[in-house]
């Protein structure tokens, strides 16, 4: 399957500060695709450079065939590509209703747009019942929601996450990878961004880790979950199982008590 979004050895940073040195990925339509790594290593520049929002300084990005490599972020959105911003970057005396319209700015089918917050309300309802409230005041989850939908309402052919669980409880960090399956079992393609690798690894057919603003490690998520080196620098360990540190510290605790 050709790809939809091909990032082709780019490089970016902040004036004289590079960040990225020759990172390669590809998305293919209908996947969902997980770039882990540590804070710091460069994931949040990644979407960016993409978006036209940082500058590149080598290679090549493609998107449905065609190169956006020093496109302006507005034509890159109207071209079909939209984020997610991390810390959700909402307008927070603005409604629900309001931050959904602003995230259909590029489109002029009135009715068009009516229908597709109809759509993100199915796939949202609590973004219904709050549809007048001020976004600042929803919850964590709630922003989240409202900033996936946000994007949604451009009608992005990919859809890129930036740490959507970032302070979040670990349940509703499990219903926000739900509505991203949700978003790609509805026909949608998804690049996330995440430091909880487990995650994202769980939700993603394949995989990229980067480190120092270079890509090391690629391949399918499932085969990533299993992955030595993935498991001691990103998954805790022994698989990165809860339980599997849970059973080491009871081990430990029977050791030092006895029983």
């Amino acid at each position: 399957m050709s790809a939809l979004l091909e990032l082709d050895a780019i490089s970016s940073g902040y004036g004289r500060t590079p960040v990225l040195h020759g990172a390669s990925l590809n998305v293919a339509p209908g996947e969902i695709v997980a770039l882990i790594g540590a804070n710091g290593a460069g994931k949040s520049t990644l979407l960016n450079t993409i978006m036209g929002i940082v500058p590149l300084t080598g290679g090549d990005i493609r998107f449905a065939g065609h190169s956006i490599t020093r496109t302006p972020t507005p034509t890159i959105v109207r071209s079909g590509l939209a984020q997610v911003p991390e810390r959700r970057q909402l307008f927070g005396a603005m409604t629900v209703e309001e931050n959904l319209r602003l995230g259909a700015y590029v489109r002029t089918d009135r009715a068009g747009v009516a229908a597709t917050m109809e759509e993100q309300f199915r796939q949202f309802p609590i973004l219904l019942e709050r549809r007048h409230q001020a976004s600042q005041t929803l919850s964590g989850g709630e922003q989240q929601m409202l900033a996936i939908a946000r994007a949604m309402m451009s009608r992005p052919k990919l859809l890129l996450l930036d740490e959507p669980s970032l302070g979040l409880a670990p349940l509703m960090v499990a219903r926000i990878m739900d509505q991203i399956v949700a978003l790609r079992a509805a026909g949608g393609t998804v690049l996330v961004v995440e430091q909880n690798a487990r995650a994202a690894l769980d939700i993603a057919d394949r995989g990229y880790v980067l480190e120092n603003g270079r890509i090391t490690v690629f391949g399918k998520a499932s085969e990533l979950l299993v992955n030595p080196a993935v498991q001691d620098a990103y998954l805790g360990g022994q698989g990165g199982s809860l339980r599997a540190i849970e059973d080491r510290i009871r081990a430990k605790r029977k050791t030092i008590l006895g029983r």
